[in-house]
């Protein structure tokens, strides 16, 4: 029990990444395109690395907000270069 409890913060989700998660669906609904979301300063300045906003996107809640061809396109376009 006390090992689970030691590693347990590699499991837990910040606060943080779960307003922004709940930002990006609540702005998909709205209609707004997810490559223009994500450039929001909203989202960039809470998630700074491309790889912060990568894993925001492997988020099931995201996935399935706004489909898993969509979220694996904005997650090339921010390991592209100049991204």
């Amino acid at each position: 029990m006390a090992l689970k409890d030691l590693f347990s913060f590699l499991f837990q989700r910040s606060t943080g990444e779960e307003r922004v998660a709940q930002y990006v669906i609540r702005e998909h609904d709205r209609g707004r395109p997810l490559a223009e979301i994500l450039a929001d300063r909203y989202v960039v300045n809470r998630l700074q690395s491309p790889e912060q906003r990568a894993r925001l996107l492997d988020r099931p809640e995201i996935i399935q907000a706004v489909g898993g061809d969509m979220a694996e396109a904005a997650k090339a376009s921010l390991d592209a270069p100049g991204a």
